[in-house]
């Protein structure tokens, strides 16, 4: 074929502004947390600050909910149009709020978008990328969450006053502003993304789902000339049927897709209980912990973003080459080292850069390997009559298991100390890789009508 890498990058950065959004998103309230804590007065309450930490997560659950469902009836492309409607509102609304009730309120709207943007995004890359550098480009998705996240670490450092003590005062201007124009700042991007989301075209393979094969011979084209066109949509015709079927929830019951959607979960489950969330979102207790202060803290959180940055690329680099399980393996492992070595230092009182240097490690284990594979294989497992459906579950789990995982740090840490939460998620992670181990296959150099036959057989 006759790859239009240029088009087709295109399309997948666009695309992948939804997960610079969710990356942004995501981690500007590890920055802005300290601040706004002391605004609205919860810097004594644990369980309120996991309840204002893990609001987002619900509004991913009731993104992923919708996208799922009309997606696969109304296309990719529509949804995330309205993805990047509430990343804009959420933006504005979170930054103006003058009570706990609005923050949250506001919180919950950009959680929406996030679990829209979760879901569609990496399945929208996938279901125009050719078959031997899907890995790569589906990785785009994961490289840009982790620019957002890098994006918002360097505007909370930006942003925020330096504090020479350790006391944050009510009336300083952190508190009373330097948060708020950490949300606005996302409007920004929010608003591109809105314009640039408005010139893609839609998903071939979904339009291929609608049975319109004409427009998505027209589309695949554009990416691969008119030869691959016709070999994508004649594979795609074979997968399909004559018929086109009504989608329904039933149809995840069917045959072997409770096999592939338990698979499909446990992934998507594993990439949060893994446990690397709680360093981004509650940054400011895990380098408390080790000793340093809040300016300091700000600082360490740029490193471990460029640190996210260089070892996503690595990864996007392997992906293809290594193939998915190999990559899940090695992280899963890796993860479970590392984190019985956290667990260690903190026992035994040891503070400063040996702390630092492990939370660097274990954060570049993560972008190597399970942050952006487990968006891939989700991507690619799934039929293609219900895959916005099916990856929809998957994605609703992941969240669930975040908002699990986001709201019991705090606790985990007061109960457990900070040694103890961190071989808890070692454990978790030892079980992960023997999980992966026996019922992981590799999908690597596979079509995704390939990928479905295999599955399915």
């Amino acid at each position: 074929m006759s790859e239009n890498k240029s088009y087709l990058l295109f399309i997948a950065l666009v695309s992948a502004l939804g997960g610079f959004l969710f990356g942004y998103d995501w981690v500007v309230i590890g920055g802005a947390k300290p601040f706004y804590e002391v605004y609205f007065n919860i810097v004594n309450s644990p369980s309120m600050q996991g309840w204002v930490m893990g609001s987002a997560i619900l509004g991913c659950l009731l993104g992923v909910m919708v996208s799922g469902t009309l997606s696969d009836r109304y296309g990719r492309k529509p949804l995330m149009i309205v993805a990047a409607i509430l990343f804009t509102a959420s933006a504005i609304g979170t930054g103006a709020a003058n009570s706990i009730e609005m923050f949250i309120v506001w919180r919950v709207v950009g959680g929406i978008g996030i679990g829209i943007a979760s879901n569609l995004s990496p399945m929208y890359i996938a279901e125009i990328a050719p078959s031997a550098t899907r890995g790569k480009y589906v990785s785009i998705n994961q490289l840009t969450i982790v620019i957002g996240i890098l994006a918002a670490q360097i505007t909370n450092l930006l942003v925020a006053e330096p504090i020479d003590s350790g006391n944050i005062l009510l009336n300083s201007w952190n508190v009373q502003s330097g948060w708020r124009v950490m949300f606005w700042a996302e409007a920004v991007p929010s608003v591109a993304f809105f314009l640039l989301i408005l010139i893609i075209p839609e998903s071939p393979r979904w339009l291929a789902s609608q049975y319109r094969f004409e427009k998505a011979i027209t589309i695949f084209s554009k990416i691969g000339g008119q030869e691959f066109a016709l070999d994508q949509v004649n594979e795609l015709k074979k997968t399909l049927g004559a018929v086109k079927e009504t989608v329904g929830f039933k149809m995840l019951l069917e045959g072997k897709m409770p096999k592939i959607l338990l698979l499909g979960i446990f992934i998507a489950v594993f990439q949060q209980w893994c446990g690397i969330n709680v360093i981004f979102n509650y940054a400011q207790e895990i380098f408390s912990a080790a000793g340093y202060g809040v300016s300091d803290i700000l600082f360490n959180i740029v490193i471990t973003g460029l640190t996210n940055l260089i070892f996503t690329y690595v990864g996007m680099l392997l992906v293809d080459r290594l193939g998915r399980r190999v990559l899940m393996l090695f992280g899963s492992i890796g993860l479970a080292g590392i984190y019985i070595l956290l667990g260690l230092c903190y026992f035994y009182s040891i503070t400063g850069p040996v702390v630092l240097i492990l939370v660097i490690a274990a954060i570049a284990c993560y972008a190597m390997t399970l942050a952006p594979v487990t968006w891939v294989v989700l991507s690619e497992i799934f039929p293609v009559k219900i895959r916005a459906m099916a990856m929809g579950v998957a994605t609703f789990s992941l969240w669930a298991a975040c908002f699990v995982l986001t709201y019991s740090f705090p606790i985990l840490n007061k109960s457990l100390g900070a040694n103890g939460t961190f071989w808890l998620y070692g454990f978790v992670c030892f079980i992960g890789y023997l999980f992966l181990r026996i019922y992981l296959t590799e999908t690597k150099g596979k079509s995704l009508e390939q990928i479905e036959t295999e599955l399915t057989k």
